[in-house]
């Protein structure tokens, strides 16, 4: 049995919504065309309300939304609590800057540190600044502390990474189309095969600051490693003297069945990158947290960020901190997952050539002569279940914690039907 939630009414999601919008989703879409640069291909859908595990289009069309923002919704759309404290922190104070304390930021640190088992947080807005951040911070911290020659610090990283679209995030990027056209490259970064722990030792030598990978390489097609790649990743940092960097953006905070997925095996990163979820599907927030003798090597104006800590963002990252710290979504996310991993299992064979899952989220191979991983997307947006592809005839399932076994269960009877639809 999973733990019952307070959610918004996933039946009526216009309970509070504004009147609906007088253009149609046809004529939206062909308004973005000319105004918006093109870096997305969305799915042709319009979302204008949602409540819980569902959203509605602008015509009234609901879809149970199996993507949950890559899981930057996590506890559903508007959750009642996370809702709540941003408005009342909306009628307090939403900036001020850091050059200012604000009320909220130290409950918010105190709070994220000890859910992680860390010491300090270093707050900033998106998932990139987090990554970018904590590559400042493991370079400072190799020349401050381990020693390393001035500008020859190394970071090494995993092959098939997702780390965010920054120009130095794509330094190290293996896709080519997150690269091809952006260089001149970042230098500092060297790319081994990811779950191959002989090959990340040859890498490591005495420039190393760290070693940065997803302990659940999400993008890729949530890549799990074997068990014990994490654990020896840890004990290889340790061993020689570089930090262990797990990006939690996409897998932390609950998605995994834990709160963090290095959980999974027991150990504890330097650093932890996290992101997405942590603002509630309401604001942008992304953290660094770590130890305090890594951390600490930032001094007053070497690293910064306007909306970085911000109350608002505070107080709705406190609010989320507070819902894991009972442990019921993460219990959620294993329970659900049992019946998300049965119920691809059904269906391999039958459209489905493979997947992999850990908690309540997947990735699922679909075989090339049923169709793309694009068309399998919008099959199943006609049945009113909203997924995303990515590379080829991969779909990733990543449904909000909220979400019922009925629910679940009706999604995958949907991917079930537009396989059988397909042969």
């Amino acid at each position: 049995m999973t733990a019952p939630v307070r959610t918004q009414d996933s039946t009526d999601v216009r309970a509070s919504s504004s009147a609906p919008l007088s253009r149609s989703s046809a004529e939206l879409i062909r308004a973005e065309e000319p105004v918006l640069a093109h870096n997305y291909h969305p799915l042709p859908v319009v979302v204008a309300r949602a409540g819980g595990a569902w959203v509605e289009d602008v015509e009234g069309r609901r879809y149970l939304d199996m993507l949950a923002g890559y899981s930057a919704l996590n506890f559903g759309h508007r959750h009642p609590a996370l809702i709540e404290a941003a408005h009342r922190q909306l009628d307090l104070l939403t900036l001020t800057s850091r050059a200012f304390h604000n009320d909220r930021l130290a409950g918010f640190a105190e709070g994220l540190a000890a859910l992680t088992g860390l010491d300090m947080v270093l707050p900033m807005n998106t998932g990139a600044e987090a990554v970018e951040s904590a590559v400042k911070v493991a370079r400072k911290w190799a020349y401050e502390v381990k020693g390393v020659p001035a500008d020859r610090a190394t970071v090494v990283v995993a092959d098939g990474n997702f780390h965010g679209r920054t120009t130095t995030i794509v330094s190290f990027s293996t896709d080519p189309v997150a690269r091809t056209g952006f260089g001149p490259f970042t230098p500092g970064f060297r790319v081994v095969p990811y779950n191959d722990l002989a090959a990340l030792e040859a890498a490591v030598d005495d420039t190393t600051a760290a070693v940065l990978i997803e302990p659940v390489q999400g993008e890729a097609g949530v890549i799990i490693p074997d068990e014990g790649y994490l654990t020896g990743v840890r004990e290889l940092t340790a061993r020689t003297g570089c930090l262990f960097i797990a990006d939690e953006i996409q897998s932390g905070l609950g998605r995994t069945g834990r709160t963090l997925a290095v959980e999974h095996e027991r150990v504890l990163p330097d650093l932890v990158l996290l992101g997405k979820a942590l603002g509630g599907g309401i604001v942008p927030v992304s953290a660094v947290v770590g130890r305090r003798e890594v951390l600490g090597v930032l001094r007053p104006g070497e690293h910064g960020s306007t909306f970085g800590g911000n109350p608002l963002a505070a107080a709705v990252g406190s609010a989320v901190v507070e819902l894991l710290e009972t442990g019921e979504f993460q219990r959620r996310a294993a329970d659900l997952g049992v019946i998300l991993s049965d119920g691809l299992a059904a269906l391999l064979g039958r459209g489905v050539v493979g997947f992999r899952a850990r908690g309540l989220w997947a990735g699922v191979d679909i075989d090339p002569a049923f169709g793309t991983g694009r068309a399998i997307s919008e099959r199943l947006m006609a049945e009113g279940i909203l997924v995303k592809d990515t590379h080829g005839s991969t779909i990733r399932l990543a449904p909000p914690l909220t979400i019922t076994g009925e629910e679940l269960r009706s999604a995958l009877g949907a991917l079930e039907k537009v396989l059988t639809q397909g042969m």
